[in-house]
Formats: C-alpha cells, sequence, structure tokens
C-alpha cells in the first residue's frame, strides 16, 4: 500500500514523513557506515554522534539550561511513576500530585508505594466505573503541602482531552511533569521545572525510549542504596549509556528534532497546533450539539480532540465511515468511548482540514 492515511492514534502515531523517508534510506546502511542503524554499536563513534545530536537538538529546541541533564531511558512513562518518587521522595518522604486523568492516577498509586502522597487536586467526576475528567483544577484549587519534596503533574491528558495551559504555580517546591503526549509542541520555560519526562512514542519518536530531563542538584537526593538502574545517578554519570539504549529509537529523535528546526522550532510549531486542532474544535462548536465536546472548552487539549455523538451507534457509524474514507484511529480510548482525534506534532494540517469537512459532511446526513 503506497498511499499513507490519516493516522490519528493516541501512540505509537505519526511520525513526520521527512523522518521516515530519511530513516528508510539508512535502515539498510548508513553513508560511509557500511551498517543499518539498526546494526552499529552503541560503543562506537558513529552512534555516539548520534547521541549528542539528539540530546543536543532537545537542548536547542527547548533552551534547556546547562544545570540540566538529558537522558534517554527505556520502561515508558510508567517506569517513571516509580522511578521519580523512589530518587526524590526521600528523606521527606511525601510528595504533592494532581489527579486530572487515567496516567496521573497511575503516578499517584505507584508513589503511594514509596511515602505519602498529597493529592494536591482532582476534577475526577463520576461514580464507580463512570468516573471521568473534563477539566484541570484552577490555581487556587490547589491544596499545596509546603514540606513536599516535589510536586506532580500530568501536562496533556490523553484520554479524556484536556491539558495545562499553564504550570501550576508551587512557590520553591520542585515541580515535576510527566510531558508524554505534549512534550515539544510548544517552547516552555525549563527552568520552571525540576524534572520533565516524556514517553517518545507520541511526539518525539518510536516506542521504547523515554526522555527525562533532570536538573543536577536534584541528584543529590538519589540514594546508591536505590538499585543501580533504578538511580537517575547511574544514567547521568553513563550518559544514557549503562547499558544498551534503544539506539534506533534515539536516531529517530535526532532526526526529529531536525525536522522541527527545519520548521522554524516550536514556537512556529505551537501556532501550527492551534491551527490544526481549530479545524475540528470549530465543527464541534458550530454543530448545534450533535458533536459534544468532552473537555472543558478553557481546558481544551490540542494534541487529542475528545468528542461524542448523541449514540454509540451513530458514533460508531461514524467510525466505520471514517475508515474508510481513510481516517483511521478515530476510536476513543475503551474507558470513556467517544472519538478521539490525536493530532501531535507530526499530524499534517491538511488532515485536519479534511477530518473537518468529512464530520461536517457526516452532520448533514445523518
Amino acid at each position: 500500500m503506497e498511499k499513507r492515511i490519516y493516522n490519528f492514534a493516541a501512540g505509537p502515531a505519526i511520525l513526520p514523513e521527512p523522518v521516515l523517508l530519511e530513516a528508510q534510506k539508512d535502515l539498510f546502511a548508513l553513508p560511509g557506515v557500511g551498517m543499518s542503524i539498526l546494526e552499529i554499536s552503541h560503543r562506537s563513534k558513529v552512534y555516539d554522534a548520534i547521541h549528542q545530536e539528539a540530546k543536543a537538538g532537545i537542548k536547542k529546541l527547548l533552551d534547556i539550561p546547562d544545570n540540566y541533564s538529558i537522558l534517554f531511558l527505556q520502561g515508558g512513562a510508567s517506569l517513571q511513576f516509580s522511578m521519580v518518587p523512589l530518587n526524590l521522595m526521600p528523606p521527606k518522604n511525601k510528595a504533592d500530585y494532581t489527579s486530572t486523568g487515567s496516567w496521573s492516577k497511575k503516578a499517584i498509586k505507584e508513589a503511594k508505594r514509596v511515602g505519602t502522597v498529597n493529592v494536591a487536586a482532582t476534577t475526577e467526576e463520576g461514580e464507580g466505573d463512570a468516573k471521568y475528567f473534563k477539566r484541570i483544577p484552577k490555581q487556587e484549587e490547589l491544596k499545596l503541602d509546603p514540606d513536599a519534596a516535589y510536586v506532580h503533574f500530568t501536562s496533556n491528558n490523553t484520554i479524556f482531552g484536556t491539558q495545562w495551559k499553564m504550570e501550576p504555580e508551587v512557590g520553591n517546591i520542585p515541580l515535576v511533569c510527566d510531558a508524554s503526549s505534549d512534550i515539544l509542541h510548544k517552547k516552555i520555560d525549563v527552568k520552571k521545572y525540576a524534572l520533565i519526562y516524556a514517553g517518545a512514542q507520541k511526539n518525539i519518536g518510536p516506542s521504547g525510549v523515554t526522555l527525562v530531563i533532570i536538573r543536577n542538584d536534584l541528584l543529590e537526593r538519589c540514594s546508591d542504596s536505590l538499585h543501580t538502574m533504578l538511580n537517575y545517578k547511574t544514567h547521568v554519570d553513563n550518559d544514557s549509556l549503562y547499558n544498551t539504549p534503544n539506539t534506533f529509537g534515539i536516531y529517530i529523535i535526532k532526526l526529529v528534532t531536525k525536522w522541527l528546526e527545519s520548521l522554524g522550532g516550536l514556537d512556529k510549531m505551537y501556532e501550527t497546533n492551534k491551527r490544526k486542532a481549530g479545524y475540528i474544535y470549530q465543527v464541534i462548536d458550530e454543530s448545534n450539539g450533535f458533536y459534544k465536546g468532552h473537555s472543558a472548552v478553557e481546558d481544551r487539549s490540542l494534541m487529542n480532540v475528545t468528542f461524542n455523538l448523541e449514540t454509540p451507534e451513530l458514533e460508531k457509524k461514524l467510525i466505520d465511515e471514517a475508515t474508510k474514507a481513510g481516517f483511521n484511529g478515530l476510536k476513543g480510548h475503551r474507558s470513556v468511548g467517544g472519538l478521539r482525534a490525536s493530532i501531535y506534532n507530526a499530524f499534517p494540517e491538511k488532515g485536519c482540514a479534511d477530518l473537518a469537512e468529512f464530520m461536517k459532511d457526516f452532520q448533514k446526513k445523518n
């Protein structure tokens, strides 16, 4: 099949076409190397150059200060749910968490295995199996513990389609962010954060790599009694090469950062992302209730547009017809149903405009 369809999957998600084409070219043999990118040693000079370029690309795009380390780890964001409290919660053994979706709840669950978790704010509604999240807490809703080791938040909630527009204000308490589903969608002030982590498979590369950006002074909290692979100091001291890293995934991250730079950087990407989401949200808002957006308008995600129709049968009909028309992956998460259009950085603007037209036409017919 030569024609690429529109991939709205939440992750692993779409990658930029120029990145895929360059990777395809290098897959058999890197120029001047005679080996595939999949075959070269992670201890070789060739790979070291790739590794350093990937780090430099992330550093440049986010303007990361020199007192931070950039790591490429494994285990996904789910392992970071444990690594963050294991490394950063002692000796106080208590931390603040905001609960805004399924993934933040999973992070809270793991943190409770290490110490005391104060849920500083939650926007969960509903009862039993019908619980859901529709909004982000307001700053005045946060009940922060001034003695907390850190404050944790999830910047974008893929399942429910909500997103923090600004970081929570936490004073001098270290701020930790799970940015898995919106990392690099816009420029952020990294200096506001103590640690940022993100699974690569939505916005920066393929599955199997986890980006961690950590302020170096926090490494003083990492106890030598921790298991070696669970200690951030291990990975900082070894430049993410204590064990064999996901070399291919890191190579793709290098290409993605080059692609973002070629577009004009993250400020340009942010403007594009706002336009992309705007096509779909406008159809929802002008549909007179035919389409019902899931999230509060002020907290809508630019990465994951979530919505419902009047009945599950009508939703299924739309998904079936959309799939036949080349719009793939629109089915909402199994826990909430409905529809979800995941439109990460690499998703083409034309695809959002085309989906908007498809939705208008579907409404007319139904």
